[in-house]
């Protein structure tokens, strides 16, 4: 599995939608997606990559496209 995989898998599991669902997502767009989605995006995306994100990006990430670039901080291409 690539790390977008991953990725897009993280966004599946975490909130019960489909990978084609992912690519405009942003915070609040769907039920699924509030505060306490949030912190649970946050703790499976440090699980599968292995990485422990910054105050300040946990607050920052809030799309997917945004996670992208998060993660190239970390040195993890998708």
């Amino acid at each position: 599995m690539t790390n977008f995989e991953k990725y897009i898998n993280v966004f599946t599991e975490t909130f019960g939608i489909t990978a084609d669902e992912t690519k405009d997502l942003k915070y609040q767009s769907i039920e699924e997606w509030d505060s306490i989605g949030h912190m649970g995006l946050v703790a499976n995306i440090e699980d599968s990559f292995n990485i422990m994100l910054d105050a300040d990006d946990i607050i920052d990430f809030s799309s997917f496209g945004k996670g992208i670039e998060i993660l190239k901080k970390y040195t993890i291409e998708l």
